[in-house]
């Protein structure tokens, strides 16, 4: 019986484990966005080091397909839970790998330090996509609220890359092969801007050129990736009016554009898990990207 007790034990243990859901331990691959000197940081401890962190699919519905995910929070917080890594969850039952980004913001980080860290993470994720498992050319944004604004702008206002870099990152496209703008802000000039965001982002008393350039309506061009918008009629917060003036400068650029906007949709409801109609949005986006071949 000395022998046999722990012998019990060890199998018990391996038998309870088979049984956990042990998924989440697929999502402790947390990466910072640079290794080394971060750009812009004030300071030196985790909330001055933006990072990502990497949820992966069962490789058995891998479609070798990515979404960088950009959670809200008016540029003062980050829903990063709610809006961050659940979201990542529900996108890796698509066979999606997900990104979940901590980017900076506040006072201290003002724009363009937002922008710099959504660009590092998409190149980022397009450098090590090998490592990844992903396809570089299927590696799209998603973005909630203020980080649909951060989205949109990653979208408007990517490059290149400098090949004079000594980064290899840097070298490497920011552009995204697709966004998903989940009750985004989107301009910084109309009067049904977000103004909580615009300060956050920008200041009291911003130039006017600088809102023009980040009001990412009136930034959409051919080159601007296909788009899934997703809001509701009686967002208080984020009117839907953003979303409504993006999708019809998509429309006039002759970007490939989808747009879904519920009846009954307050601002923040993330996944909505507890409503069975506000909850079919990732069914949406997920059918999209089907139409759109990303998930083939």
């Amino acid at each position: 019986m000395i022998i046999k007790k722990p012998l019990y034990s060890i199998a018990l243990l391996i038998s309870v484990l088979l049984l956990v859901d042990t998924s989440f331990l697929l999502a402790q691959d947390v990466q910072p966005l640079w290794p080394e000197k971060v750009p812009h940081a004030v300071g030196d401890n985790d909330e001055h080091k933006p990072e990502l962190t990497v949820f992966y699919p069962e490789k058995e519905i891998a479609t070798k397909t990515a979404v960088v995910i950009f959670p809200g929070g008016g540029y003062g917080h980050l829903a990063i839970e709610k809006e961050g890594y659940k979201v990542a969850k529900r996108f890796n039952q698509m066979g999606i790998a997900a990104f979940v980004v901590k980017y900076r913001y506040g006072e201290n980080y003002n724009h363009p330090v937002p922008l710099l860290d959504a660009q590092r993470a998409i190149r980022n994720v397009r450098h090590k996509a090998g490592e990844y498992g992903i396809d570089p050319q299927k590696i799209g944004i998603l973005g909630f609220s203020a980080g649909g604004h951060l989205a949109s702008t990653a979208g408007t206002h990517f490059t290149d890359g400098n090949p004079d870099s000594d980064d290899e990152i840097d070298r490497v496209s920011s552009r995204p092969d697709f966004m998903v703008l989940i009750y985004p802000v989107i301009s910084m000039v109309e009067d049904f801007t977000h103004t909580g965001s615009r300060f956050n982002l920008l200041g009291e008393n911003p130039d006017q050129a600088l809102l023009i350039s980040l009001s990412n309506e009136r930034q959409v061009t051919q080159q601007t990736p296909p788009t899934i918008l997703i809001h509701g009629t009686n967002d208080s917060a984020v009117p839907v009016e953003n979303s409504l003036n993006f999708y019809t400068a998509l429309k006039q650029a002759g970007v490939p554009a989808e747009i879904h906007i519920y009846e009954d949709g307050p601002h923040g409801f993330g996944l909505a898990e507890d409503n069975n109609l506000l909850s079919s949005w990732p069914d949406l986006c997920e059918s999209w990207l089907k139409h759109r071949h990303f998930l083939d």
